[in-house]
């Protein structure tokens, strides 16, 4: 079901109301959400209703904009409280933030989660953590018992998802990792329940055929949840800065940053999985440092769209974020959380000043970090906690020139970078945003030159998802721009004409060396630990022999995949049987571990495999 419409309910909220019902109506839960689906959803002031049949409406009051208390949730059937319906409206809904943020800023992480308590976006702090609610910094090195009771209910939660896989991952196992989510949240571990509300949320789009749903996504959000459980379940002795890594925030802090000089780099429309939309405008200071300013809040792509030319304000002064891409700010009494977002607090004085072209200083030493310095670090980024990425921590600045499109491949446009073949991919796919569209048409302009500033695809396959493009310093066919674009187009946001492209160019040679790199195998890693959320254990448990896939593995050298890949299928199938001849329920515990160890290492050897393609000497 889409949850555009329907208002964010607190994940103990939801819980609570599914944990109430009857098994009889547990089970009908999946079929009811299904059926919500087709009811109309209207909107007066603080209170959102939704008719489900002649004589029952359910009401959902939300005077803070989202529902925190389960009797702001209520329905007119006769079996209400108790009632599916009730159960499958919290069920169908995005999952509310716990807590505000201290600052007047809606500016998300781009890549998909909310602006206060986490951040899966968008993205070195600058900024202390803020100690968990249980614990003060530098206190103790071992978790409480809190922490290791809500720590070990994380696991089991995330578990029983490894064993159920996606498609018998219903609201009543995605409940169980809200109430373990609300759980660790209460104990303070608030890294951990930011990851197990990312999987029910990637659970829930999976289940509703959304297509933004990325199973890549939902892998690597799992990962996350069972990888931060599992250190805190088993620590002994760890330093406080590390517990307190593993703990995460509870919101952003913002800090003072004195006086700043902005200019506007480009502007991103962002639309994610729990139902946020909005824009984004990354800015760059003197030194180089990334800051993000935007407005996001629960809305779909019209919002996303809408959000771009809508006035935000900074300090005493407003602007909208397109007219920023290509303009300035001067900012004094500044407040900049740690990864790299501009507050908007009473304190803030903002004014207008005059932008910069991607070839001028600062924006202009972006592009000057070699290509695989900038990827080093991207992939550095990655195994950082997501409060601790600073703003732009998964963008690369390129020079590219355009060869036309992938060979075999849809929507991806070949290109040459510093002598390395890349791919360039739409950002997002939601038709409402322009990507698709601008992609298509730069890919029919053979020997274009661009500069473009895109989102890292880690693989083997030099990806990147384009954001904005513009025009390159040097001769040579580009772009023809208005002189008020300043040089540049936000991909989502802008669209290109054929009257923007050259009139003719012609295509480079191109020389591409042979590399000795295990990437098809490494793919046979991912497919393993895809192929085990998509469908659970019974999937692994019957995929058959394993031994192509890992001799495959051993042939590149990637002999400890291989292993991982033969205990993960012999630990799904390891089942026994009872006395009648039934099988008896399978060990959760050693199977997430099993999934969990090869997760891990295809993500390590992932990041060493990115590193190596995009350092190759041409």
């Amino acid at each position: 079901m889409s949850t555009q419409g329907l208002p964010p309910v607190a994940p103990d909220v939801t819980a609570g109301i599914i944990e109430a019902l009857t098994p009889r109506l547990r089970k009908r839960l999946d079929a009811a959400i299904d059926k919500l689906a087709a009811y109309p959803v209207s909107r007066d002031g603080d209170t959102v209703r939704i008719t489900v049949g002649e004589d029952a409406e359910l009401t959902l009051s939300i005077p803070t904009g989202s529902v925190t208390r389960a009797e702001d949730l209520h329905c007119s059937c006769l079996l209400a409280p108790a009632c599916v319906h009730r159960a499958a409206a919290a069920a169908s809904a995005p999952v509310a933030d716990a807590e505000p943020t201290p600052e007047t800023s809606n500016t998300p992480d781009p890549q998909g989660t909310s602006s206060t308590t986490e951040t899966p976006d968008p993205n070195t702090a600058t900024t202390p953590h803020q100690a968990a609610a249980s614990t003060e910094p530098g206190a103790g090195t071992e978790p409480t018992g809190a922490e290791r009771a809500a720590a070990d209910a994380l696991w089991t939660a995330g578990a029983a998802i490894v064993d159920a896989g996606v498609d018998t991952a219903g609201a009543v196992l995605q409940a169980g990792l809200l109430r373990a989510a609300h759980t660790a949240r209460l104990a303070g571990l608030h890294r951990a329940s930011a990851a197990a509300v990312a999987v029910a949320t990637g659970l829930r789009t999976a289940r509703a055929g959304d297509p933004a749903y990325r199973l890549t996504d939902l892998v690597a959000a799992l990962r996350e949840l069972l990888d931060v459980a599992h250190l805190l379940r088993t620590s002994t002795g760890e330093t406080a800065p590390a517990l307190d890594a593993l703990r995460g925030t509870s919101r952003r802090a913002y800090a003072p940053a004195g006086s700043l000089r902005l200019y506007g780099l480009f502007t991103e429309p962002v639309l994610t999985a729990r139902g946020f939309a909005g824009a984004v405008t990354t800015t760059v200071d003197p030194t180089g440092t990334l800051r993000t300013i935007g407005d996001v809040a629960p809305g779909g792509a019209d919002r996303a769209v809408g959000a771009a030319t809508r006035a935000i304000r900074v300090g005493d002064t407003s602007i909208d974020p397109v007219a920023l891409t290509r303009a300035g700010l001067v900012v004094s009494g500044a407040t900049v959380s740690a990864g790299g977002r501009l507050g908007a607090g009473q304190g803030v004085r903002a004014a207008r000043a005059g932008g910069a072209a991607w070839t001028d200083e600062p924006l202009g030493a972006l592009w000057d970090v070699p290509p695989a310095t900038q990827v080093d670090s991207v992939v550095g980024h990655r195994d950082r906690p997501a409060d601790d990425r600073p703003a732009g921590a998964d963008l690369v600045f390129l020079d590219v020139t355009v060869l036309g499109p992938t060979p075999g491949a849809r929507d991806r446009v070949h290109a040459v970078c510093a002598g390395l073949d890349v791919h360039l991919l739409v950002a997002h796919a939601d038709p409402a945003f322009a990507y698709r569209d601008n992609l298509r048409l730069l890919a029919t302009c053979p020997g274009l030159r661009l500069r473009l500033i895109g989102r890292l695809e880690p693989g083997a396959d030099r990806a990147v998802r384009v954001l904005a493009v513009g025009v390159p310093p040097g001769d040579g066919p580009t772009l023809r721009l208005a002189e008020d674009r300043l040089g540049r187009v936000d991909l989502g946001l802008d669209r290109l004409h054929r009257a923007d492209l050259p009139a003719a160019a012609s295509t480079p040679a191109v020389t591409v060396a042979a590399e000795e790199l295990p990437a098809g195998p490494l793919y046979l890693m991912h497919r393993h630990v895809e192929r085990a959320i998509s469908g659970g254990r019974p999937v692994l448990a019957l995929a058959g022999s394993t031994a192509a896939d890992t001799a495959r593995l051993r042939r590149v050298g990637l002999a400890t995949g291989a292993t991982l890949v033969e205990r993960l299928g012999q630990v799904a199938a390891g089942r026994e049987r009872d006395v009648f001849g039934r099988l008896r329920a399978g060990d959760n515990d050693l199977l997430s571990a099993a999934w969990l160890a090869a997760a891990v290492y295809a993500q390590t050897v992932e990041g060493a495999l990115t590193r190596a393609v995009w350092s190759a000497e041409q």
